[in-house]
């Protein structure tokens, strides 16, 4: 019998109401192990009812005590990682060691929000007029929510709710409805490191309870990372809401590499930034750039190395990529290979058709790399979201950043070369969000912020490091004056205050 995932509301589990539920299968098998439940308007409604009332005392509750908390959580998440990977590679299908690197990550930030005091320390400007001082604070917004991604079901939900959590805010979190458990398992571990009832909660579901969140009256901010398309909805939607959005969208990552790179590192590089999670990472490396004359052995050394990329359940050590989420997600990814030479690429590897012994059913595909990928190939303007790596040729530095540079998306680049003069001159003229040199998968640590320009990003804000505390509170200024007894009266002055 399939078990069921239903919601976190008020500090413990809460039924699924809708008698809706969607299924959830191992990626490994294709076989359903579990059934979430669906979240209609009234099982939303009572998670921001949740978060609400326990807005009122959370959010004048010690730095100390909240800090508190988030240390002991900090501590349970550490001690539980193993068992979270293992919930995550039973449900996305990545393998273990990967999984676990994403609750290292996520851990960054936990550890981020546990130091939050210094963050929300306020400014005091005394004597800025006689006997004036001015002091700006930032405090919480009150109810926020996070809608998050199926390929990270624990890092980007810690990408949100420790900041805004330690803010002074409480969070409804929409996980995806393909991988839950990792939520509910955190949601757990909140609750045993004695965070109040209702900070955190969680609503499964699919767009009826995205779009509930996204209108509902108590939700002062939305936190989105997915698809382009559904973050555009997202910060439409929530902003002619009135809320405060940071929607992160998707991505087309390139790597330029220079005739005068380590062509050893780069390949070694494209291989594991295309192909790490079967590519199913907003951070993947998914075009390749050669400039000149590396083009043929750049790829001639990726080829080789993709080749020997074992491939399996993610349960097995032996494994170093998984299967991919859906069977429906891996048909899709398929057919921009099956479809890339009528679009005039040159398939160097074909990944479509893999299976695995003994597991024919699971979601499986192969390394799949394509050469001299024309900028109107499907392959290159399309997402992908899968292992598939394009290969384009350009003559020069100056043509590789212009094409770049011509891409709807911006979320991360790399330059793999040996020349610092150009490593600067790309950082400074790539536009994208997150610039790697000689580093292809350059996702910023906890104390810095992530984010794209373009189209992978919709709102103002970064997610976590500074920019996360300034999403996740409001500035407010205040202007005081004490005087002194001895002062005479003022007396009435209609005129614009002026310090003196």
């Amino acid at each position: 019998m399939t078990r069921t995932v239903n919601h976190w509301i008020g500090g413990k589990p809460a039924e699924g109401a809708s008698g809706t539920f969607g299924p959830v299968t191992d990626p490994a098998t294709g076989e359903v192990t579990t059934q979430v439940a669906f979240a209609d308007r009234d099982e939303v409604d009572a998670a921001v009812a949740a978060a609400r009332e326990a807005s009122a005392t959370w959010g004048t509750t010690s730095l100390a005590q909240r800090t508190a908390v988030l240390f002991r959580f900090r501590t349970l998440l550490d001690a539980h990682r193993d068992e979270i990977a293992a919930l995550i590679t039973a449900e996305h299908g990545k393998v273990h060691s990967d999984a676990l690197g994403e609750v290292a990550r996520g851990l960054e930030v936990v550890e981020l929000a546990c130091s939050i005091p210094g963050q929300l320390k306020g400014e005091l400007s005394t004597e800025v007029s006689t006997r004036v001082d001015v002091a700006s604070i930032r405090q919480p917004l009150g109810v926020v929510a996070g809608i998050t991604p199926f390929n990270f079901p624990a890092m980007v939900p810690m990408w949100m709710f420790p900041i805004a959590i330690a803010c002074g805010n409480t969070f409804v979190l929409k996980p995806s409805e393909k991988d839950p458990s990792a939520a509910m398992r955190v949601a757990e571990l909140l609750s045993e490191a004695g965070l109040p009832d209702g900070v955190f909660n969680v609503v499964n579901g699919d767009r009826t309870a995205v779009d509930r969140l996204l209108e509902h009256p108590d939700v002062a901010a939305v936190s989105f990372v997915g698809s382009t398309p559904i973050a555009r909805h997202i910060h439409t939607t929530a902003s002619a809401h009135g809320k405060r959005v940071q929607a992160l969208g998707g991505a087309k990552n390139h790597m330029l590499v220079l005739p005068d790179a380590d062509l050893d590192a780069a390949a070694d590089a494209a291989v594991s930034a295309a192909y790490g999670s079967a590519g199913e990472r907003c951070m993947a490396i998914s075009a390749v750039v050669a400039v000149g004359s590396v083009g043929d052995d750049l790829v001639a050394r990726i080829k080789e190395r993709a080749g020997k990329v074992r491939i399996g359940p993610g349960t097995d050590p032996e494994s170093e990529m998984g299967p991919l989420i859906t069977a429906a997600h891996r048909d899709k990814v398929a057919s921009y290979v099956r479809g890339a030479a009528e679009d005039g690429c040159e398939v160097v590897l074909d990944g479509t058709g893999y299976t695995v012994e003994g597991h024919e059913n699971g979601h499986w595909i192969g390394l799949s790399l394509l050469d001299r990928v024309p900028t109107t190939a499907k392959a290159y303007r399309d997402e992908i979201f899968g292992p598939v790596l394009c290969v384009l040729r350009v003559d020069t530095y100056e043509e590789g950043v212009a094409l770049m540079n011509a891409s709807p998306f911006g979320n991360g680049t790399a330059i793999f070369t040996r020349d610092g003069g150009a490593a600067r001159r790309f950082q400074l003229e790539v536009q994208a969000g997150m610039v790697g040199v000689n580093v292809p998968i350059p996702v910023p640590v906890g104390y810095h912020s992530f984010g794209g320009w373009k189209d992978s990003l919709f709102g103002d804000h970064h997610i976590y490091g500074n920019d996360g505390t300034h999403f996740y509170t409001r500035g407010k200024v205040v202007t005081t004056r004490w005087p002194d007894p001895a002062d005479a009266p003022a007396g009435v002055d209609l005129g614009f205050p002026r310090n003196h």
